[in-house]
């Protein structure tokens, strides 16, 4: 049996400080250069168990102690990293043709490790007093033994990780549910982030036709030991009263703002987003960390009580060519370039960076179009 994660609301932290990190555009840098805080029990789960895998050899596509890693020279502050070899032996990519494209048991999906002792790191089981979800009435191809344990998440190692901790969060996957997000799975990754007592526990979610690689539902998590702009960049309201924001500095999407105290409040509405981004068949990038309250000029503070969740509407990359420098999923329109290729970690400039990303964006007209719609949703919600 894995080692299971019992938790609770009195379980998540909000006095959480940012350390100084030097973070000098142009300094190449070791991961692991500053002191990390005191672990919670979420953390020393996950790092305790996804280190002693790394050292054990055997589960991981290849090894990952201590990337290179450069800060580009711009107002953005893009952390660059090079894995090469991530870019070379991760697992091709399923084809995708819609956003909404329905579960396949016939591909790879993660009820086919659930056996694997190495992979799987450990279980959550949030303990509420909510009812259950109803059961299945019709077991789904696949899934494994009698019945369906409710608001289990299974938490698996990325056996091609990017970064340290590199975990996959797998909500219910005897559901066999498709890579559409859903109340659970959104909770989850903002409940992970506020179980964290590091700042730099990221979570991210790719939809299909936005790089996800396996049409099965699953979210990503990992470390990444350098501040992000993202943490405090100033943002514009839209309907603040619910937490919805624009993005503008960095590519433009959405923002929304979570603490313990409003959890619930912003995870359905942060739902309802993305179910209307579903229903429209766009393609979309969610990114979870710790964070400053949008309402506030906080570019100087170091605490992170909240949880910031970008969200990116983009064009749908059904059968697309891989770009050769890196991929624009969750982690590089945060901020975070894992880079394939030697000479382009080495020379890339963020007005090139810029540009790759900005094709995948949503034209200027149809993003208008979205948020004036979302809007008015919000507001007679």
């Amino acid at each position: 049996m894995p080692d299971r994660l019992i938790y609770s609301d009195r379980d998540f932290l909000t006095d959480v400080l940012r350390a100084e990190h030097t973070d000098t555009p142009g300094v190449v840098e070791e991961e692991g250069s500053s002191s990390p805080p005191p672990p919670s029990a979420f953390d020393a789960l996950l790092t305790a168990g996804w280190t002693e895998r790394m050292r054990g050899g055997g589960v991981f596509r290849y090894p990952l102690h201590g990337l290179q890693t450069r800060v580009l020279p711009g107002a953005l502050r893009y952390v660059a990293q090079l894995n090469v070899r991530r870019g070379v032996e991760r697992r091709k990519p399923q084809e995708i043709r819609s956003v909404r494209q329905p579960y396949d048991g016939d591909q790879f999906n993660f009820n086919r490790v659930l056996d694997s002792p190495g992979e799987v790191l450990f279980e959550m089981t949030k303990h509420t007093t909510l009812p259950p979800p109803p059961p299945l009435t019709t077991p789904p191809p696949g899934e494994r033994g009698g019945g369906v344990e409710p608001r289990r998440v299974t938490v698996l190692v990325n056996v091609s990780p990017l970064e340290f901790g590199h975990c996959l969060f797998v909500p219910e996957p005897s559901r066999c549910l498709p890579q559409v997000l859903t109340p659970l799975a959104l909770r989850t990754g903002i409940e992970s982030v506020l179980l964290s007592s590091d700042p730099d526990f990221r979570v991210g979610f790719n939809s299909l036709g936005a790089f996800a690689s396996v049409n099965h539902l699953h979210l990503h998590g990992y470390y990444l030991h350098h501040q992000l702009l993202l943490e405090t960049v100033p943002v514009e309201p839209l309907v603040p009263e619910k937490g919805f924001y624009r993005l503008t500095r960095l590519p433009r999407g959405f923002l929304f703002y979570a603490e313990p105290s409003d959890l619930d409040a912003v995870a359905r509405v942060l739902f309802q987003v993305t179910e209307t981004l579903v229903n429209r068949d766009i393609a979309h990038n969610l990114f979870l960390t710790r964070g400053c309250p949008p309402d506030k000029d906080a570019r100087h503070t170091t605490w992170r009580r909240g949880v910031r969740i970008a969200l990116w509407p983009k064009r749908s990359s059904f059968g697309a060519k891989e770009e050769s420098a890196f991929n624009v999923a969750l982690c590089e329109l945060a901020g975070h370039l894992p880079f394939k290729i030697e000479q382009d970690y080495e020379c890339m400039t963020e007005n090139e960076v810029n540009n790759i990303i900005q094709k995948y964006l949503l034209p200027d007209e149809e993003f208008t179009r979205l948020e004036m719609q979302l809007v008015a949703d919000l507001i007679d919600l």
